[in-house]
């Protein structure tokens, strides 16, 4: 799980070696699952428009659903279609007795209504956890939500596998989207952290963070955290990832972290990185919800 490096710096999480770990217990689950009923889960992914992280976000969840086992449908649409082309998209597998899990590649296009969207998803197939219910359920103690949002779960795992203590401790989430920012707050509540959201009118967001025993950084900002934010001996979790124009790079572009890497890992005590550090741990999260509705709807123990 940890990747060691060089003089006194911080240990590396390697969110890479973890997920594949998780994915190899899925892997199996899911052979059994076939073995015993002759099914296997099923993943539907709409993707509207042709941004670049979300396409590659799309392209490594597919690839990671074939590495395990599990079923997936790509539905792609323009960026101009029309809000009921998104909603029709996602009724069609609400019925499909075949998927067990649907994932709308957020963020959608300005002109499309993100809520409305996600208002239509049937609440048993919500593996990305955003439906309504499914966030109330995450915010109110007591109650259980379906599935938790991958990202957020994604840190949380890293966070518990690594061994960090989370209960009692000071967290800064920055950024408050409810794709990342607010469910991960609420997730290191219910770890029993105390925890400040850092968001763009926020006076002072360097001081604030620098108190930190955890910091979580999901503004999408490229190295907007720097070195002197850090508190010395801070566990850093990184979920940034944002392309950047590079001409050395196959691709022509690399993903940079919101935290300015170089700074950090001379103070923190524990980073991820970018790429390799929550990213994989997402599409692993993904699996993971997409496995657990899948048995749950075909009553799979």
């Amino acid at each position: 799980m940890f990747a060691a490096v060089n003089e006194q710096t911080a240990v590396v999480l390697d969110g890479k070696l973890t997920s594949m770990e998780i994915k190899s217990k899925i892997a199996d689950e899911v052979r059994q699952m076939k073995k015993c009923l002759g099914k296997v889960p099923g993943l539907a992914v709409i993707l509207v428009g042709e941004r670049k992280d979300s396409q590659i976000y799309v392209h490594n969840k597919i690839m990671a659903c074939e590495e395990v086992g599990i079923k997936s449908l790509v539905t792609e649409l323009p960026t101009d279609c029309a809000e009921t082309d998104v909603q029709n998209a996602v009724m069609r597998f609400n019925k499909d007795p075949s998927i067990h899990g649907i994932l709308v590649q957020l963020p959608l296009p300005q002109h499309l209504d993100e809520e409305i969207v996600l208002d239509c998803l049937c609440l048993e197939k919500d593996v990305d956890g955003f439906h309504p219910l499914n966030m109330g359920n995450l915010a109110i103690k007591g109650r259980e939500p379906l599935f938790t949002p991958c990202t957020p779960k994604g840190c949380i795992e890293l966070l518990i596998r690594s061994g960090v203590e989370i209960m009692g401790k000071k967290a800064v989430v920055i950024g408050r989207s409810n794709i990342v920012g607010l469910p991960t707050s609420l997730l290191l509540q219910r770890h029993h952290a105390t925890v400040t959201v850092i968001h763009a009118f926020t006076e002072n967001p360097e001081e604030i963070t620098s108190e930190a025993d955890i910091v979580v950084s999901a503004a999408g900002v490229p190295n907007l955290v720097r070195g002197n934010w850090i508190k010395t001996g801070a566990t850093v979790i990184d979920v940034g990832t944002t392309p950047v124009e590079d001409l050395s790079c196959d691709d022509g572009y690399r993903l940079v972290g919101d935290v300015c890497y170089e700074e950090a890992i001379k103070v923190a005590s524990v980073i991820t990185p970018v790429p390799g550090g929550v990213g994989p741990m997402t599409v692993a999260m993904l699996l993971f919800n997409t496995l657990v509705s899948a048995k749950r709807l075909l009553n799979f123990t």
